[in-house]
């Protein structure tokens, strides 16, 4: 029997929790994967986050998910309409599988369903960031066709 994904939005009662655990994630992948300070990447992380969901879930355009598997919490999913290059595009800003459900095809399964939710909005783009660090991530989306465009990239002299 094949299992079934689906998206449930986040309930305002875990809001909290949740947006504290991605301002938190976030900062720590700039720490580790954009070699960015570790005060300099909580500022930021912070910034950003209240910067896009100045309204938290009412904040228009935006949906946050709970990635479901046969009744069960698996993982996340926080999508946005966005205008990017003169076009509106889903944004995704975060995907995510709970650690113990990775490596089993559920990350490129919600990846599958951010395009289904993208076409039911009539958006024909997806656009995404990902750390260039994250190997992970990056095969995973350059296996369902998706285009790295930029990679930033420094060093230390000291």
């Amino acid at each position: 029997m094949e299992s079934t994904l689906r998206l449930q939005p986040l309930r305002d009662d875990e809001y909290d929790g949740w947006y504290n655990y991605v301002r938190d994630e976030f900062a720590k992948s700039l720490i580790e994967l954009a070699d960015t300070p570790v005060d300099a990447a909580r500022a930021r992380a912070e910034q950003v986050m209240a910067d896009v969901l100045p309204e938290g879930l009412a904040t228009p355009g935006h949906s946050v998910s709970v990635v479901e598997r046969d009744g069960e919490r698996i993982g996340m999913l926080w999508l946005a309409e966005r205008e990017m290059d003169g076009r509106q595009v889903l944004y995704i800003y975060d995907v995510e599988i709970e650690e113990t459900y990775r490596g089993q095809g559920l990350g490129r399964a919600a990846m599958l369903l951010a395009e289904d939710e993208a076409r039911s909005r009539g958006l024909s783009r997806i656009e995404l960031n990902v750390f260039g660090g994250n190997a992970v991530a990056r095969k995973l989306y350059l296996s369902l066709g998706y285009v790295e465009r930029a990679i930033s990239m420094g060093k230390d002299l000291g």
